[in-house]
């Protein structure tokens, strides 16, 4: 049976928040009619793992929905180029649980993130060499369980196990038919009968449950 692991970004394998901050301030910066144009670590906390329409509509609501669509494009693109060269904060033991796994299981992401954010990750660390396919809201503008049931088809998956941080990670695997583990050193919880993990490192071990 061919099994696949695949995993959320935000929370999951790093905490990018403080950085898309700074990078997402200095868009903001240039539009007036933006009314919190200093976003902070926490502002961007509370919206991972939404879709890009949402966390406009959370940031700044003030804002005609074209515009908002213009301002998200706006800061996607320089958020990507801003992670390619700085990088963020990479979960400690993410490479390790990495090599470990990847000699046993296909390795692979899903996200509601913006087209470029995965490669961006992939790109700084250098771990493409780890991770097999990926797919994001941003490509194809679909929800995140459409997301793992076509990586698993494409991929001819017959077992997948989700690995995420919040509560809608849990219900997307869910109607995906898959199976999950949480992500609990994440930004969320999980209210549900799953295993919890407190350090990604103790992925490997769960797996063999």
């Amino acid at each position: 049976m061919k099994t696949g692991i695949i995993f959320d970004m935000d929370g999951t394998l790093w905490d990018s928040a403080k950085e898309v901050a700074d990078s997402w301030s200095e868009v903001l910066r240039k539009h007036a009619n933006v009314q919190k144009q200093e976003l902070t670590k926490e502002d961007l906390e509370s919206v991972m793992g939404l879709t890009m329409k949402d966390i406009a509509d959370r940031l700044f609501p003030e804002v005609p929905e074209d515009e908002q669509d213009q301002i998200m494009e706006e800061c996607m693109v320089y958020e990507n180029a801003y992670l390619r060269e700085h990088g963020a904060t990479v979960y400690e033991g993410v490479e390790e649980t990495f090599q470990v796994l990847s000699k046993e299981y296909p390795l692979y992401i899903v996200s509601n993130c913006q087209s470029g954010y995965i490669e961006a990750f992939l790109d700084y660390y250098d771990f493409h060499r780890y991770i097999t396919d990926f797919a994001c809201y941003g490509d194809n503008k679909e929800t995140k369980d459409v997301n793992i049931r076509l990586l698993a088809e494409r991929n001819h998956l017959e077992r997948y196990i989700y690995v995420g941080d919040i509560q809608g990670d849990y219900e997307a695997t869910m109607k995906a038919d898959g199976e999950f583990i949480h992500a609990a050193y994440g930004f969320g919880e999980v209210d549900a009968d799953v295993i919890h993990l407190q350090d990604i490192r103790e992925l490997p071990g769960a797996l063999k449950k």
